[in-house]
């Protein structure tokens, strides 16, 4: 699947609110908001966020130029984390890892860090695809599941150079 990211809008939250509060979604992200249905909060996080000029957030757009969801690179540069949320409409599709893959090349940043629940197989294969390689294990407290569970950590390492010489 094809898809273009740009600067996140206001009029995309709405689409943001949505996705986020699909219960499949919540329950396979597992570290979510406390109360992810609390539009005040949500609100509150986004512009917080979006006003911090560290942070690249990322409108998903699909190629039929719906809104698919939404990536970022977040946090200090020692520690820059990237994440990402896909609608369920877009499952399956190969968005996640476009959406990705897309984000990578626009922030150049070495080492980037992910973080997922270990029972998301989905996304851990997404950062897997995108070059991310599995360097911890943590458990922690997941929202939407009310109780502790295993965490699994990746790395995307500096990049590399495939040249080699004649």
């Amino acid at each position: 699947m094809d898809v273009t990211l740009r600067e996140v809008r206001d009029a995309d939250l709405p689409v943001f609110f949505a996705q986020m509060n699909d219960p499949e979604g919540i329950r396979m992200a597992a570290f979510t908001a406390e109360d992810p249905s609390d539009r005040a909060l949500f609100d509150a996080h986004w512009a917080r966020n979006r006003r911090n000029p560290e942070n690249v957030m990322r409108t998903v757009l699909a190629d039929d130029g719906e809104i698919a969801g939404h990536a970022a690179v977040f946090g200090p540069p020692e520690e820059r984390e990237v994440t990402y949320w896909i609608g369920r409409a877009y499952w399956g599709r190969g968005a996640a890892t476009a959406a990705l893959r897309e984000l990578l090349g626009v922030v150049p940043d070495r080492p980037l860090y992910a973080r997922a629940a270990a029972d998301n197989a989905g996304s851990v294969r997404v950062l897997e695809k995108c070059g991310f390689v599995l360097t911890g294990h943590e458990r922690g407290f997941a929202n939407a599941r009310g109780e502790e569970i295993d965490e699994v950590v990746l790395t995307l390492a500096e990049q590399t150079s495939d040249h080699t010489s004649d």
